[in-house]
């Protein structure tokens, strides 16, 4: 550690025009902790303080001189940590930590999230989510159990990694030609992520290159594929196979998965524990419109782009107005003929003025080369994309507008919102009553503008809010009677999500299948990882795991891994046969969820969305803060789960 710290301070003051000119792109509140993490100046830290408003850079207006007086003594305490031979400081204690956070986002930061945080950060650069043997497993303990991954995404890669780590044989299933999941898939103009790309990644493997602060779909792509080259995983991926069923053996716990290849073969996989890493946005809902086969020009899903099809000087139909519209309907305005815009339901969009932005040359190598700035910034961007608006998602019962929102700061947030595309929209009001949705902000997905608003207000562009009726050849007809031609129809309408694992058939103990036990929309599982009746069965993003009040579900994903992770270990170390969650376990944790998301947004009455199934229950989103949901999954626990080695529960680990 002292050897790296100082060989990075030495290297970041080598040239000291080259430091002064990298740190004057540098965000301030990242560099102010590292200079008190260096220095212990809270004096300074103090003085900055009241200038740090919010944990985006655009929240912080330090003075010009001041900030001249932090970049200044930072150079000073680098140049006399490398001149002296200083070894890295100690991490400051607990307490001068919650002040430093605090001060750094301009916002209280209690003490229950310290240790969620430290984790997040990692300053001494310790892969913290790891998960490691209590005692050395001989390698035939290992080399007897086997593990099948299906899906090679975020979640699949993830858990491939984990697996490698403890020394896990396992075989990595994957649909398509090449890793990236939903990422690969997605090809649609302007696709990019809209949680910040520091936070945006995983934890163990951060990238400090990023070109844009959210970046477009390639670049990110490209990160997936270098985590692959790095960790080796690609000789562990059979790539071109859709698994189409799985099947438990009661007897053994183990489990066969059945695939099929794109060749019209098939084949299948045996192993002691399955990893279902499959997503929840990989299959296009596409709705049901009378006549669609007739339209007889292209017409197709954001997700399923085509390529081929060239939109200039086209007459384009757009159906949707969610996360995927709103990034494709921009960038392709400025080209089409016209582009008209069929909206079912409005969503509420945040302006966040970074979302356009690149990084600055001299951001990147401050990432790079000052010490302790790249774990600040990632604990900036955490608090600034997590559990902030959490609070103010909760129905207050006293509240006296509950139509339009949900409290008071629920309130004020819709004000905002209505203010802001008031301002985009120059005044239109006519278009403002169409775009602004009359349930409360959150209750569907909150996207990031796009310029989305100042997109409506183009000369070709149209926005209609009357029901379709039908599809003619070459024309879509409104309920009205209104005819509008078009060359091209874009489906921006979702995906299949409460289809949970979806179309595969997945049986379990008793003979029963998921799909039987769940119905087609009410999947439940226990921390949205394990079912009762499938043991040694596991699912990454799976029920109510999904995160709509902020966050990275890569954070989420890590989380989960981790847990997973401690199950196998627990079955190989204590020899055991399976594992199953306990029925009362998982009732329990649902029965909490589900009173939990009742006080929640998302059920509101004035909200239909994805996120629920037709009786109103939260199946795919968590009601859960990150902080609670880290805290639920950070240790396995034997005791709830059955052994099917013992027919009881397995003691604790001392």
């Amino acid at each position: 550690m002292t050897t790296d710290f100082l060989a990075t301070v030495r290297e970041a003051v080598r040239d000291e025009t080259t430091l002064r000119t990298a740190l004057a792109d540098a965000e301030i509140a990242p560099l102010l902790m590292s200079l008190v993490q260096l220095t212990g100046d809270l004096d300074l830290m103090a003085e900055v303080a009241p200038h740090i408003q919010g944990p985006w850079s655009f929240l912080q207006n330090v003075p010009a001189d001041l900030r001249q007086t932090v970049i200044d003594r930072l150079v000073a305490a680098l140049k006399d940590y490398a001149s002296a031979g200083r070894a890295a400081p100690p991490r400051p204690a607990p307490e001068v930590l919650q002040t430093m956070m605090s001060a750094g986002v301009g916002q209280p930061v209690p003490a229950e999230y310290i240790p969620l945080l430290l984790e997040e950060m990692s300053f001494g650069g310790e892969d913290t989510r790891s998960v490691r043997w209590h005692q050395p497993q001989p390698p035939a303990a290992r080399a007897g159990f086997r593990v099948v991954v299906i899906g090679a995404g975020f979640g699949g890669l993830c858990a491939a990694i984990r697996l490698k780590q403890l020394g896990i044989p396992f075989e990595l299933l994957e649909k398509n030609a090449d890793v990236g999941g939903t990422w690969l898939e997605n090809t649609y103009p302007g696709c990019a992520v809209d949680t910040p790309n520091h936070f945006y990644s995983y934890s163990f493997q951060v990238n400090n290159d990023w070109s844009r602060h959210f970046s477009r779909r390639d670049e990110i792509l490209a990160y997936i594929r270098e985590v692959v080259r790095v960790h080796g995983l690609r000789e562990h991926i059979r790539f071109g196979v859709e698994v189409t069923e799985a099947a438990v053996d009661p007897a053994t716990g183990h489990w066969t998965v059945h695939w099929k290849d794109g060749q019209g073969g098939s084949g299948r996989s045996q192993c002691n524990a399955l990893i279902t890493a499959v997503g929840q946005l990989n299959r296009p809902s596409i709705p049901h419109i009378e006549g669609i086969e007739t339209f007889g020009g292209p017409a197709f899903h954001t997700a399923q782009w085509d390529s081929s099809v060239q939109l200039a000087g086209k007459r384009v139909a757009m159906i949707g107005t969610g996360a995927s519209a709103m990034q494709t309907g921009p960038s392709i305005a400025p080209e089409v003929a016209h582009l008209r815009v069929f909206q079912r339901t409005p969503h509420w969009a945040m302006n966040n003025p970074n979302y356009h932005l690149p990084v600055k040359p001299g951001h990147n190598w401050a990432l790079r080369h000052i010490p302790y700035y790249s774990n600040w910034l990632r604990f900036q961007q955490f608090w600034a994309s997590s559990d902030g608006f959490h609070a103010s998602l909760h129905k207050d019962p006293a509240w006296t507008q509950p139509a339009v929102s949900l409290n008071a700061a629920n309130h004020r947030m819709r004000e905002m919102i209505v203010d802001y595309v008031r301002g985009e929209l120059g005044g239109d009001e006519a278009l403002l009553a169409k775009c602004i949705p009359s349930y409360p902000p959150y209750g569907k997905r909150m996207l990031r503008d796009n310029h989305w608003y100042r997109m409506l207000r183009r000369d070709n562009v149209s926005l209609e809010t009357d029901p379709i009726a039908r599809v003619e050849p070459g024309a879509i007809v409104m309920r009205d009677g209104t005819r509008h031609e078009a060359d091209v129809i874009i489906f921006a309408t979702g995906f299949q999500a409460s289809k949970m694992l979806w179309p595969m058939t997945i049986r379990g103990r008793d003979g029963l299948t998921l799909r039987e036990r769940w119905g087609d929309d009410d999947p439940r599982a226990y921390l949205g990882m394990t079912a009762p009746g499938y043991p040694n069965l596991f699912m990454l993003y799976g029920p109510n795991t999904n995160l709509a009040h902020g966050g990275s579900i890569i954070f989420h994903t890590e989380c989960q891994v981790r847990y997973i992770m401690q199950a196998l270990r627990a079955l190989i170390e204590d020899g055991l046969g399976s594992l199953e969650v306990r029925p009362e376990v998982c009732e329990r944790y649902n029965q909490r969820l589900d009173e939990k998301a009742a006080d929640m947004v998302w059920t509101h009455p004035g909200v239909t969305s994805w996120y629920k199934n037709a009786r109103n229950r939260l199946t795919v989103t968590s009601p859960w803060r990150l902080l609670d949901y880290w805290a639920m999954t950070r240790e396995f626990d034997p005791a709830e789960f059955v052994s099917a080695a013992t027919g009881a529960a397995t003691s604790r680990r001392r």
